[in-house]
């Protein structure tokens, strides 16, 4: 798996991923306010990611560099529990300090279960526009750098 800086190339497909995800893996919420477009507000000034395998997209990650933070994470639901997320958080860490940050909102138990398992610790919490959420962090250590 190759994970590299986006390309604006990428836009379309990421855009369609980041709508499609969301409807299939954020069941408890009403999506049918969400448009494709919202990509792009979502990630705005931010670093993306992007994890291909076999030339296909199969997910990104974008980050607010400014804050070390963790703004989404979003895998292809076909390429999901292959590996790919955990690719991505990998290739994030080197980005960022000694410490990052993320919202996981509590009603994602997956994503939830997903970043504890890979050294996420709950914070705090509170509420935002798509209900409560668990402020997590995680200190990094050395990483390498995987993308290009």
């Amino acid at each position: 798996m190759l994970v590299r800086t986006y390309r604006e190339s990428d836009r379309p497909f990421l855009r369609t991923l980041y709508l499609s995800s969301r409807k299939k893996c954020w069941t408890w919420l009403d999506g049918r306010q969400w448009h494709l477009e919202d990509f792009d507000g979502a990630t705005f000034g931010e670093k993306i990611l992007v994890a291909e395998e076999q030339n296909h997209l199969v997910g990104f990650a974008s980050l607010w560099l400014p804050d070390s933070f963790l703004h989404n994470l979003f895998v292809d639901p076909a390429w999901q529990r292959q590996g790919v997320a955990t690719a991505l958080l990998e290739a994030c860490y080197p980005l960022c300090g000694d410490k990052m940050a993320l919202k996981c909102l509590t009603k994602n138990r997956r994503a939830l279960a997903f970043y504890q398992r890979h050294g996420w610790k709950i914070i705090s919490s509170g509420i935002a526009e798509h209900g409560e959420y668990f402020l997590m962090h995680r200190a990094i250590e050395q990483h390498k750098l995987f993308f290009r």
